[in-house]
């Protein structure tokens, strides 16, 4: 580091998302592992509501559900202004620099690439994917398009707008029903942390299925619900990314909901998976041909089905701001393979700050006559 000084970290945590309580567990591990000898870290905790704050004690204040007395914060987009200004009732001061911004934003206005495109117009260094990756990540529909197009294996998916359901919700159950058979999985193409998500057996449990996960998004996605074995990957690195040993998720629901990943103690993993080599192989080579299809860069964990039936193999789903709580895969996945926590977040930091210079090399202005 620059004149040994520590590295000004900002952790942002919380959110306007239906992950937002699993965003305050992920910052409380993300926060335990930062080095305070290498860096200076600024909490910046996000409401519900959107509301940006910081000072210290703001992550068990937003845990509490207590906010009050915290200092409004917020980042401009403006590159010759780079840092975290306060908001006061006169304006706003400048409250510190910034080196790196640490999202520990899980689901919307975090991972779907609109925080992301605020810190690009700032000219802030972060960590994880840029505009494009974070946005087909995040969007389950689109990610499958993705897929599809570079003859990566996909499990089957339909896309299913809320105004189709508003409008004429018998001939969407006749069109989920033609395209597979039950079981289904309706998920809202936008959240994470199987927030929203329903395993429907009948048409009954299809209506509800697809109204639930209408609160949560306008775009839905209807998955055909395999018997399967859940396989995750984790995956590190800028344009020459790096994947983990294989995990297995062992669900103590019928499938990985949201209890049985945060709250189910009959839920387990099993790290490393039991595979074989070839098929661990494949399953790593396959992960890391998503990440580059998409221009991820920074982390991501990969999410692969083997269908119990026929075993065939083919990606339930990507995260790109995946997990980070003490349960968690990724950084468990990590572990197993050789990487401490703590050189996780140091190693998660530095494709930050390289991604950054290699934007910088872009030219950005044009003029007539240059």
């Amino acid at each position: 580091m620059a004149n040994n000084k520590p590295l000004k970290i900002a952790v942002l945590f919380g959110g306007r998302s239906g992950e937002h309580d699993i965003s305050l567990m992920s910052a409380k591990f993300v926060l335990s592992q930062l080095d305070a000898s290498k860096f200076e870290v600024i909490c910046v905790g996000i409401t519900r509501e959107g509301e940006w704050l910081a000072d210290e004690g703001i992550l068990d204040a937003l845990i509490a559900d207590d906010v009050k007395g915290f200092t409004p914060v917020t980042i401009l987009p403006d590159p010759k202004r780079p840092g975290l200004y306060a908001i006061e009732e006169n304006g706003m001061t400048f409250k510190s620099e910034i080196d790196v911004v640490f999202p520990v934003l899980h689901g919307t206005f975090g991972e779907d690439g609109t925080l992301q495109g605020l810190l690009e117009m700032a000219g802030i260094a972060y960590v994880g994917p840029g505009v494009l990756g974070a946005s087909v990540g995040m969007d389950k529909g689109l990610f499958a398009d993705a897929m599809r197009a570079n003859h990566i294996p996909i499990v089957p998916t339909m896309l299913v707008l809320r105004s189709e359901l508003r409008e004429d919700y018998e001939g969407v159950l006749a069109k989920c029903e033609e395209f597979s058979e039950y079981p289904m999985f309706i998920k809202p193409a936008n959240m994470g942390s199987s927030v929203g998500i329903s395993k429907v057996r009948n048409r009954s449990d299809l209506y509800e299925g697809l109204m639930e996960a209408a609160q949560f998004d306008r775009r839905l996605v209807v998955q055909a619900g395999w018997s399967v074995r859940e396989i995750e990957v984790a995956v590190m690195g800028n344009e020459k990314p790096i994947a983990s040993v294989c995990g297995e998720v062992l669900p103590g629901d019928d499938f990985y909901s949201y209890d049985a990943k945060y709250y189910d103690e009959t839920s387990n993993t099993e790290v490393p998976a039991n595979l074989s080599d070839e098929l661990t192989e494949k399953i790593r080579f396959l992960s890391l041909k998503a990440y580059q299809a998409i221009d991820l860069a920074g982390l991501a964990r990969v999410d692969f089905f083997i269908n119990k039936v026929t075993n065939e193999i083919a990606i339930n789903e990507l995260n790109t701001i995946p997990g980070f709580t003490e349960i968690s895969m990724y950084p468990m996945l990590w572990e197993a393979s050789g990487v401490s926590n703590q050189e996780l977040v140091e190693k998660l930091i530095s494709y930050a700050l390289a991604r950054k210079a290699e934007r910088d090399e872009t030219k950005t202005v044009f003029r007539r006559g240059d």
